[in-house]
């Protein structure tokens, strides 16, 4: 594996870092990895995680704020009311991923994430009891026993397009799992929640 090297700006970063995409350092700088809490952001990354599969997390990022305008600010109770005039309208929206099935599953997807919320009284307090609320160190893997359980979990609620990987990249992307690398200026600092 390639050595980790400082920037120009003097910092070191995560070696899967694009230097050349500012939205990507942006991401990796102050969100990635930062433990989230907020429902109305844990539904949004959820959404997004799900039209990553078998895509780039690039390419979902540079399209994220065509999916906040097309999604509605990821607002819950109006994503969980889409019907298929939306739906549809969705599927014609150049700025974001068409997939059909994509498109139903987010849908499909939010009123599943509400019903979660009605059990435990937040979205969040159901994803953090799996790890008790600790953050897990983890790097250079792509799915753990963690992953394994929430994803079948989700499943067995079902929930689409949120297969271990996906899980993974997920709780890596909301600070459950801190995967930024040994030397990464980012690491310390999100195991402190910023």
């Amino acid at each position: 594996m390639a050595e980790m090297t400082e920037w120009k700006d003097g910092k070191t970063r995560c070696r899967w870092v694009n230097p050349k995409n500012h939205l990507y350092v942006l991401y990796h700088d102050e969100e990635w990895g930062v433990p989230v809490y907020d429902d109305h952001k844990l539904f949004e990354m959820l959404i997004l995680e799900c039209f990553q599969a078998g895509l780039s997390w690039e390419c979902v990022l540079n399209k994220r704020e065509a999916f906040r305008l097309a999604f509605d600010d990821f607002d819950l109770e109006k994503v969980c009311a889409y019907d298929e005039k939306k739906m549809n309208e969705l599927r014609e929206n150049p700025g974001i991923i068409r997939n059909r099935l994509k498109i139903r599953a987010a849908v499909s997807n939010a009123r599943i994430f509400r019903e979660i919320q009605k059990e435990y009284g937040s979205f969040s307090s159901y994803l953090w009891h799996w790890t008790e609320d600790k953050i897990i160190y983890e790097y250079d893997v792509v799915s753990s026993p963690l992953s394994d359980q929430i994803s079948k979990d989700l499943q067995k609620r079902g929930m689409k397009f949120v297969g271990t990987v996906i899980i993974y990249s997920f709780l890596q992307a909301v600070g459950v799992i801190n995967s930024h690398e040994d030397g990464c200026f980012r690491k310390a600092a999100c195991a402190d929640g910023g």
